[in-house]
């Protein structure tokens, strides 16, 4: 019999035999006891989580002898043909290579005839996200109403790819990224079954390395044991995957709290010119970095693989931090971890993430000068403020010295009304020039009168306004009107009582009558 990898030697064949994914054997295990069969279902997860294991035992458990039934014989021939992928009722389909809608029709075409020995016909398609839009439309009449004997399962790692439609036909179950250490514990025991002897250490290795993909891990210890022969340690396993030790990674922590700059910097020169990746260098750097910031938080965490003893050392170093500027290191790494993806040259970036780390570690923020200075209030108290103030009064008395009195407000004056206002002086007349000259003169005045004269124009002087008033606005004359537009008015014509009062007054009339003695009749 030719050779066969651990992968699939060692797949899981019983719903108790899937690790890390007791949500999803649960709920099949109770759907099958309940008689509570969905028509199409859909595994979901990122590689080597168990994707197609599963879907092969629910297919076993659906068409096992007796069945549907969880507990079922995995040894027994029709399980033996699904498992080997030779069972006519258990059809499993590539979606990569028959993703048109030909093959679309061909399924819908199959999907008529019935089982030819279990209870359901069963369709599982393997990467169902790599289906083009029209296969999939081709599919959503079958998929939402199938034959009573058929059963869909589908397998992706893209959920996002598969249109919304066909999700919304499925009962979808997300496989989650098996722990590191029941990874480790599962290659332990492939060890032991292999008759090899894997450290603890090596296991935990390898299993950090595959990053929650049961699969990887199986393929990287078959790949140790053609290496190494019966016995792997962790030497073997960095050298032949370029990982870096959990010592070397507790290393680079400690000197990045300690800051201590050029020790960094030759660590990080020594591990790339031994060959290590320094991206995976980089994710177990802030993985170390992580606990720390939990452990803050919660002190009751593990130190996620790191050995007790260093553990220990990295705690003690990371109290000289509060947990936000630990995560302040987390987000520069973080950003130098998303340049060193795209860049040829990762070293170098990866030396200046590391100091920016240490100047974020170093540097002094506002939140600090506070807290100190409200530690060091709280720290001398009441008497102790009291004694670092400086005494303001004096020990010797000063002498007593009067008070200085009183300011008195002066008294304000006596309020004395103005006196009247002179009449204005009537208005000039004309006089005849003997009255003029008879006139008095100035000097003939008496000298009381002119005070009192004086007085008045000096009291009329201080009262007056600052500022005169603006004079009133001129009034516009009415707009000219031409002989044209407007033509004057005509004056009244007078009527004959107003032309005899006229001609009895005119003077020449009034002379004759004097002189002939005569009036004026009717």
């Amino acid at each position: 019999m030719s050779y066969q990898v651990f992968a699939r030697k060692y797949r899981p064949k019983t719903f108790d035999d899937v690790l890390g994914q007791d949500h999803v054997v649960r709920t099949l295990r109770n759907a099958i006891e309940q008689k509570r069969l969905a028509h199409a279902y859909l595994f979901v997860g990122p590689r080597g989580t168990g994707k197609t294991s599963t879907a092969r035992i629910l297919a076993k458990a659906l068409n096992c002898t007796g069945g549907p039934k969880a507990d079922f014989d995995p040894n027994e021939d029709v399980c033996v043909e699904i498992a080997e992928g030779r069972s006519l009722d258990v059809l499993e389909i590539d979606g990569a290579s028959n993703n048109g809608v030909e093959q679309v029709r061909d399924l819908r075409e199959s999907v008529r005839f019935a089982p030819a020995r279990g209870q359901f016909k069963i369709y599982y398609i393997d990467e169902v996200h790599m289906l083009s839009n029209a296969a999939f439309n081709a599919l959503l009449k079958t998929l939402e109403e199938p034959p009573p004997h058929v059963k869909f399962i589908f397998a992706t790692t893209e959920a996002n790819k598969i249109l919304p439609t066909i999700l919304s036909r499925c009962q979808r179950f997300d496989l989650r990224p098996i722990p590191t250490d029941l990874i480790a514990k599962h290659l332990l025991h492939i060890a032991s079954e292999e008759n090899v002897k894997l450290d603890e250490a090596a296991a935990w290795a390898v299993a950090k390395g595959a990053d929650g993909g049961m699969r990887d891990a199986q393929s990287m210890l078959d790949q140790l044991v053609a290496f190494c022969g019966d016995h792997i340690t962790e030497a073997n396993v960095l050298d032949v995957f370029g990982f870096t030790s959990r010592e070397k990674v507790a290393q680079l922590a400690s000197t990045l709290l300690s800051r201590q700059t050029p020790a960094a910097l030759s660590l990080i020169q020594k591990e790339a010119e031994s060959g290590r990746e320094l991206g995976q260098l980089l994710g177990e750097l802030v993985g170390a970095l992580r606990a720390l910031l939990v452990a803050k938080l919660d002190p009751s965490a593990d130190g996620d693989g790191i050995p007790a003893e260093l553990w220990q050392g990295l705690l003690s170093a990371a109290d000289a931090y509060p947990p936000d500027r630990i995560l302040s290191a987390i987000d520069v790494f973080a950003e130098t971890e998303g340049r060193m993806k795209w860049s040829t040259n990762k070293r170098l970036h990866f030396e200046l993430g590391l100091i920016k780390a240490i100047q974020v570690l170093g540097e002094v923020r506002l939140s600090d000068v506070i807290k100190v200075l409200a530690k060091g209030a709280d720290s001398l108290g009441d008497a102790g403020i009291a004694a670092a103030i400086p005494a303001v009064v004096p020990s010797t008395p000063e002498p007593v010295r009067e008070a200085a009195p009183a300011y008195e407000p002066e008294p304000e004056p006596e309020y004395v009304p103005e006196p009247a206002p002179l009449p204005p002086p009537p208005a000039k007349v004309w006089e005849p020039e003997e009255e003029r000259a008879v006139a008095a003169p100035v000097s003939s005045v008496p000298k009381r009168s002119l005070d009192a004269i004086t007085s008045r124009f000096d009291s009329l002087i201080a009262a007056a306004p600052e500022h005169s008033e603006p004079p009133p606005p001129l009034v516009e004359p009415p707009p000219f009107k031409s002989a044209e537009t407007a033509a004057p008015p005509e004056p009244p014509k007078p009527t004959r009582a107003a032309v005899d009062e006229n001609f009895h007054r005119d003077p020449l009339i009034e002379h004759a009558l004097a002189a002939l003695e005569g009036r004026v009749v009717g």
